[in-house]
């Protein structure tokens, strides 16, 4: 008898044992490869780990393996290292976090048939490469001198040519026969790059690997990395775990942004996963930032301890015309707002307008106003499942809950007292839109938020009409702050950014400096200057200070010191331990008895502070608390972690409380 031990989707720790089928010959040469096996009373696809001597179950107990599937290769060992590396590391099952990384259409019993294309695509005329700056040129030659593994951190303002560093490393890698991924942390951001990408290397096969693919054809690009067919993928956080037997680079684009942090089954950070990964392949990495994140920064800048990434510096933009926005600070204590807008900026559009050119207003509020008020009785739209206001959508007579989906339709009247005057309070881009429209009835206006472009395709077509110079005045949240070249851009308007500086959220202020800094480098990207027009009521806010000046480094080395004295990270290191049932009371009483574990006392370094409601305390009827653990020590952490996860497991739960351990938390 021949055992197989096989890993399954299933949130346990450890895995399972099987039979091989008694006509089949298994060998060491099989594992990595997908099976299929019976488990309750359905089959699952699971990977094959191991084939152990004996089993702990007893003969008669061991099921038999129904088929060994060779549609594919077995995985590879440095995919198992990969998926090692994030189980022990996040405190997830191993099995759980494999199978999770593969495409859907490989975990189906039934998995999608392949579409054969008709005709091959298009090869596309190759683009040549424009000119290097010096600055650029000193950052690929430090990229690309030496071998083995290297973490590099190439920090360059807005414009300055970051993604052509990126295509000739790419290009290189390409020359010496490896492969290379390259990962966005948007969707949204992957057809401007997957057209420069694949007009720069017609020849090579480009695949993208994203979550608005149909599963079919994420499954064929998955496997066309795999088998070595495809030589540049580019892809979101997911990508990061693909299967590729060149890679020779890995580029991480945007490396500060919040997506690349899954937020719920496995909580990785595919920027984290992505430095491991590399150093695990010895090969090189390139995180790429106009704002990097303060962990990134400390790691390439504090003088006290060995440099672990090389800072690479881009001061210039590339296109030689073009300079850095002008960032004036407009003091709205001093003015009459106009719907929303002050009037130097609605004077900046007017003349952005007379010339030709575009105009971006910035608001991160999507909607038409955040509540629906009564003037009466003081009745205001609260979600009836969350802790949160339901948000006025005019353009389709709803109001929408933005953190559980709920929704309803505007009421006539207040539903307390039946007035009939409920008014919108507050404005979001919808209502931006209106008064802009009104004021400026010639203009072209655009909206661009997850209402107006909902799909990849309707994005790509609000892309294409912006260059195209078919809209004259911009609205837009964060979906246009980052990683988009409009030329005729010159102006950009920032409403609503004082709301974020004085949050309890201990990294909103690096959240605010990254998204303005990003917003303002859209304009002046070509040969025409720039200006950025920021309303605020704390002009003389050191933020804003150091946004006038584009002097992250002054910024990012101010946070440093401020987090150090308080004992925030990067310089502790942290776990939350969440908890949700109907009941807050159930959640903080699961969270106070792990919070009692008898063994903390053995790790002295580690500390457990209170259970406490969360700040969106109720979401999608399910009340949300909360305990953060934390450490100076990221090795005294861990240790505390894997030994404490058997008794959150032993921990006897009422049935409907869910809880989940993150590992280096980004939301509080």
């Amino acid at each position: 008898m021949q055992i197989l031990r096989i890993a399954l989707d299933i949130p346990l720790y450890g895995f399972f044992d099987y039979r091989a089928p008694a006509d089949v010959s298994v060998s060491r040469d099989d594992i990595g490869r997908r099976v299929r096996v019976p488990f309750g009373t359905k089959s699952r696809i699971g990977v094959l780990v191991e084939l152990p001597e004996s089993s702990e179950v007893s003969e008669h107990q061991l099921k038999d393996v129904e088929a060994i599937l060779h549609d594919l290769a077995p995985l590879p060992a440095d995919w198992f290292r990969v998926c090692e590396f994030c189980a022990n590391y996040y405190q997830a099952p191993l099995g759980e976090v494999m199978l999770s990384t593969l495409p859907a259409g490989l975990r189906r019993l039934d998995p999608p048939k392949a579409r054969v294309l008709k005709r091959p695509a298009k090869a596309l005329a190759p683009h040549p490469a424009p000119p290097l700056t010096d600055e650029q040129q000193v950052a690929l030659d430090a990229i690309a001198t030496g071998s083995g593994f290297r973490a590099h951190l190439l920090h360059g303002v807005t414009g300055s040519g970051k993604t052509e560093v990126y295509l000739r490393l790419v290009e290189r890698a390409l020359a010496a026969g490896q492969q290379a991924l390259l990962l966005v942390p948007e969707i949204n951001l992957t057809p401007q790059l997957e057209a420069r990408v694949a007009a720069r290397f017609p020849e090579a096969q480009l695949t993208s690997l994203h979550s608005e693919l149909t599963e079919a054809a994420r499954t064929r690009n998955w496997k066309a990395a795999f088998d070595g067919t495809a030589r540049i993928v580019l892809g979101t956080r997911l990508a990061v775990f693909t299967p590729m037997p060149d890679l020779g680079l890995i580029v991480v684009d945007e490396e500060h942004d919040a997506s690349f942090k899954q937020q719920d089954g496995m909580r990785y950070s595919a920027r984290d996963v992505a430095v491991f990964r590399a150093h695990a392949r010895g090969i090189p990495i390139v995180l790429g930032s106009a704002t990097p994140s303060l962990e990134s920064w400390a790691n390439a800048t504090d003088p006290r301890t060995p440099a672990r990434y090389g800072l690479l510096t881009l001061k210039e933009r590339a296109v030689a015309a073009a300079r850095l926005p002008a960032v004036r600070r407009i003091d709205t204590r001093l003015e009459k707002l106009q719907d929303g807008c002050c009037d130097a900026l609605l004077k900046a559009i007017n003349e952005r307008l007379a010339r030709g050119e575009q105009s971006l207003v910035f608001l991160n509020r999507r909607g038409y106003a955040p509540v629906l008020t009564c003037t009466s009785c003081g009745w205001i739209s609260h979600c009836k499942r969350c802790a949160a206001n339901l948000v006025l959508h005019l353009a389709d007579g709803r109001l929408r809950c933005h953190h559980c989906g709920f929704e309803i339709r505007i009421p006539k009247a207040c539903p307390t007292c039946g007035n009939q005057d409920i008014l919108p309070f507050g404005r979001g881009t919808q209502r931006l839109e209106e008064a802009l429209a009104a004021r400026f009835p010639y203009a072209r206006i655009l909206r661009a938020d997850r209402d107006s472009a909902k799909s990849r395709k309707q994005w790509e077509v609000l892309v294409e009409t912006i260059h195209d110079g078919e809209a004259d005045i911009l609205v837009g949240t964060q979906m246009l702050a980052t990683g988009h070249d409009f030329p005729k851009l010159t102006l950009v308007g920032v409403l609503g950014a004082d709301s974020a500086l004085f949050a309890a959220d201990w990294r909103a202020p690096e959240r605010l400096f990254a998204q303005l800094m990003q917003v303002a480098g859209r304009a002046g990207r070509a040969d025409l200057p720039g200006e950025v027009l920021i309303q605020t009521q704390y002009p003389d806010h050191p933020l804003y200070a150091a946004l006038v000046k584009h002097d992250y480094p002054a910024f990012a080395d101010s946070q440093l010191k401020e987090r150090e004295q308080a004992g925030f990270p990067p310089y502790t290191y942290q776990a939350m331990l969440r908890a949700e049932a109907p009941q807050m009371a159930a959640a903080i009483a699961y969270l106070a008895t792990a919070r009692a574990w008898p063994q903390a006392a053995e790790h002295p370094e580690v500390m457990r502070y209170d259970p406490v409601p969360m700040r969106l305390a109720r979401r999608a009827s399910l009340e949300r608390a909360q305990l953060l653990i934390e450490s100076p020590s990221r090795r005294a952490l861990q240790s505390f972690l894997s030994q404490w996860r058997e008794w959150l497991d032993a921990i006897k739960a009422p049935s409907r409380l869910r809880w989940h351990l993150e590992v280096d938390p980004l939301e509080f």
